[in-house]
């Protein structure tokens, strides 16, 4: 294995890890954006109000993109299962 191969392959499986997490991270941003806009107009200051909207957020996102997460994550085990025997040679 070559440097170049190794650096590659980190770049991949860190590019699926990042695409991978988009949809929550997204919506918990949107979700916090939100929220925090809310509080600020109207002055309240409670700390449950940010947070339970959140994790209610990210479940949601979590449920409705996990199909799509199990494909992306299947499609690369199975790419590097089957290249295992390229990249030992």
């Amino acid at each position: 294995m070559t440097p170049e191969f190794v650096v590659g392959f980190a770049r991949h499986a860190i590019e699926t890890t990042l695409m991978i997490s988009l949809p929550m991270l997204g919506i918990g941003m949107i979700v916090g954006i939100t929220i925090s806009i809310l509080q600020a107009a109207t002055q309240i200051q409670e700390m449950t109000l940010t947070i339970v909207p959140k994790i209610i957020a990210i479940f949601l996102a979590l449920l409705f993109s996990f199909p799509w997460i199990m494909e992306k994550m299947v499609t690369f085990t199975t790419d590097l299962f089957n290249n295992i025997p390229n990249y030992i040679g």
